[in-house]
């Protein structure tokens, strides 16, 4: 089994919008045999690109799972998995890296780093995603390899180490220089790329192919002493199966990150980049044990990538599919699974029978007969089954660290257009929130109105194309709103009383706490529990954390959440009789409502990174018009010929801006927005929207 596990690899494909992550997938499918046919992003014809949606739009929205076998020195089993660029739909990103063992990050060589690729790269890091950089498009005009290398470096604070230099760009691209072979690849334009030409380096390209494999020398010499030894006395003695060893290492320590190159869409340098993430990227079992913690002990407990191990899996995403279902994609971390068999959800507490188990190939299924540790699958049979759900044996119980997912930052109102379809829409936005954690759904109590919110305008598009298409639900939608929070900003000490006495047994409860912002501006509530000598008894003491918990889902200031909150609980009095949890938790909530006002709250509103490339003519009036919408300027400079603006604007400000934009540059520029932080509403606006309230 663990030889299996040896030559499996699991990895994603990330990077900003637009910079070839689905047609780099439809190359590999083609190479490595799932596809006969090369399926192409901008006809609506890629394979992991299946949605009605995606083909239109010639995006990314859900990300999907192929399986792939490509032979490198041994046959390897790669489970792909095709992420989103754009930042709507960041939570397919989120939950995809906490899974995968390693990634491939993408860059355009034209645009370089961009927003949504600082983004992704972050997303890696906090998972400790090892991760292989390809820069795509050589082909196009104003492509720089040596540009992207340097910006990986400077906004990325990475270490990358080009494995290869290009022969070429733009329309004279050809091929590269394989560094550590010292060999020209040059691909054939007559078969797809499926053959290339191994050559000697040429005599134009010998030195700068002799400085670049020095720098790799360089590089990787120290994470391997007998190849130090080497590098100092004598480099040319050192042997490819020892470079590719001692790079191998460093990528598993987050040391250095490879660099290759080519173009997807020109069918150069696919088949590099499967070898070296074969060689590089690390199989289940290069990674340390997953820690979870056993919910009846609290005790900390590691799995193993092994079938010998218990079975512990993490549900990480769910969809439905017409005609299986529902499917949840597990990722297997130990043990072995087999169809039929049940499991426990430590969510639930609930056993559930699996029925089937699939492997994915995009929208389409293969059936399995079982999976073992280490191994990606979709299971069918979940009557109750949430993203980030842990799956265990009964007697082995174990929760692994969820998957946190971003707050969404904007809402629409949706109504069915037909009365009668109100009961078929709230059931099938069940049904989509299921499949999207970042998607919410709320209730207003004063208008009855149902509210969508999601990460942007983009994402409830969709969300809404989707109800109309896949449900038959014809909606009305009203205009976006921004999903504000409030935050207070002093502490007040108070005392709160509860005593009602209504013929039988009435309820008291009596506290005594200073309410006010947290120190450290972490969300939620810190609650801190000073009582002492068993003034409140310790069974109450949960009531009124939870009664001040559930009050901050309405702020003081207009009915908005409350971001974060500190109550420190001094004191209080309870009576034998009378004193029950309700109590307490009834006498937080009527303290919340009489007190919070008197801690000066403010409201806080969504602040968006915006990155906006236009030709040099326009940049007085994008700058005139990020101005008129609150923005503030952070910087500005010119690449490739064009100028970057960078910015952050208001939420609330940016609604059409992308169609604003297009008119004022006749269509010239283009804008990247990624949601940055909250920040605090100017009082003269945050006055019109308490009374709007």
């Amino acid at each position: 089994m663990e030889i299996g596990l040896r030559y499996l690899r699991n990895i994603g494909i990330m990077a900003h919008i637009d910079a070839g992550k689905t047609t780099t997938t439809e190359r590999i499918l083609f190479y490595t045999g799932l596809s006969h046919k090369i399926g192409e992003t901008h006809e609506g014809e890629a394979t992991t690109d299946w949605m009605v949606q995606e083909k239109e739009r010639g995006i990314t929205i859900t990300s999907a799972a192929v399986t792939a076998h490509w032979t490198y020195f041994a046959e390897y089993t790669i489970n792909i998995i095709d992420t989103p660029g754009h930042v709507d739909f960041t939570v397919e990103v989120e939950r995809s890296l906490r899974v995968l063992d390693g990634a491939v990050a993408l860059f355009d060589a034209v645009a370089g780093v961009e927003p949504q690729s600082e983004t992704v790269w972050r997303q890696a890091d906090k998972y400790n995603v090892p991760r292989i950089c390809f820069v795509n498009k050589m082909d196009r005009v104003g492509a720089n390899f040596y540009n992207v290398v340097q910006e990986i470096k400077d906004k990325l604070n990475a270490n990358p180490v080009p494995l290869q230099i290009p022969i070429g760009s733009e329309s004279d691209f050809k091929g590269v220089v394989d560094l550590i072979s010292n060999k020209m690849l040059i691909w054939d334009d007559e078969d797809f790329g499926m053959t290339y030409k191994v050559l000697d380096v040429s005599s134009e390209l010998e030195a700068e192919a002799r400085e670049w494999r020095q720098k790799l020398l360089d590089s990787v010499a120290v994470y391997d002493d007998s190849l130090l030894e080497k590098f100092i006395s004598n480099s040319d003695d050192i042997t490819e199966e020892e470079i590719k060893n001692a790079i191998r290492k460093a990528v598993i320590d987050f040391k250095i990150t490879p660099v290759l190159c080519g173009s997807a869409f020109k069918n150069k340098g696919v088949q590099p980049l499967l070898n070296a993430v074969c060689a590089y990227l690390p199989s289940p079992l290069d990674l340390p044990p997953v820690k979870g913690i056993n919910p009846d002990s609290n005790a900390e407990v590691t799995r193993s990538a092994s079938e010998n191990e218990p079975f512990t899996a993490l549900a990480f995403k769910i969809a439905t599919d017409p005609y299986v279902g529902r499917l949840a994609f597990l990722r297997i971390y130990s043990g072995k699974l087999s169809g039929g068999s049940y499991v426990y959800n430590n969510r639930t507490g609930k056993k559930e029978r699996i029925s089937r188990l699939l492997r994915m190939y995009a929208n389409r299924q293969n059936p399995l007969d079982s999976v073992v540790a280490g191994d990606i699958c979709a299971a069918v049979g979940f009557k109750d089954i949430k993203t980030g759900d842990t799956l265990t044996l009964e007697g082995d119980k174990l929760i692994l660290e969820k998957i946190v997912f971003p707050e969404p930052v904007i809402g629409y109102s949706v109504e069915p257009k037909k009365q009668v379809d109100m009961d078929k829409m709230q059931a099938s936005i069940q049904k989509l929130t299921e499949e999207d954690p970042t998607l919410v759904v709320e209730t207003n109590h004063e208008t009855g109105q149902t509210i969508l919110k999601g990460m942007g305008e983009l994402h409830l598009d969709i969300i809404i194309d989707r109800l109309k298409r896949e449900f038959n639900l014809e909606i009305n939608q009203g205009a976006p709103q921004v999903a504000y929070k409030e935050k207070l900003t002093v502490d007040y000490k108070h005392r709160e009383v509860l005593k009602k006495q209504t013929g039988g047994r009435g309820k008291f409860a009596d506290i005594e706490f200073i309410i006010g912002p947290r120190s450290d501006d972490k969300p939620g509530l810190e609650f801190i529990n000073h009582v002492v000598g068993g003034a409140i008894p310790k069974e109450f003491i949960p009531a009124v954390e939870n009664g001040f918990e559930a009050s901050m889902n309405s702020g003081p200031l207009a009915g908005f959440p409350l971001e974060s909150m500190k109550i420190d609980l001094l004191s209080g009095s309870f009576h034998p009789v009378d004193s029950d949890s309700m109590s307490f938790e009834m006498v937080a909530k009527e303290a919340f409502r009489n007190v919070a006002i008197k801690s000066n709250p403010v409201l806080l509103e969504p602040i968006m990174s915006v990155e906006v490339t236009t030709p040099e003519e326009f940049t007085g009036p994008v700058t005139g018009d990020i101005n008129r919408r609150r923005g503030i300027m952070k910087n500005m400079y010119s690449k490739n010929g064009s100028q970057i603006i960078e910015a952050e604007v208001p939420l609330a400000e940016l609604f059409g801006y992308v169609t604003d934009l297009r008119t004022i540059t006749s269509g010239r520029a283009n804008a990247s927005l990624t949601f940055s932080r909250y920040s605090e509403v100017p009082k003269s606006i945050s006055d019109k929207i308490v009374e709007k309230k």
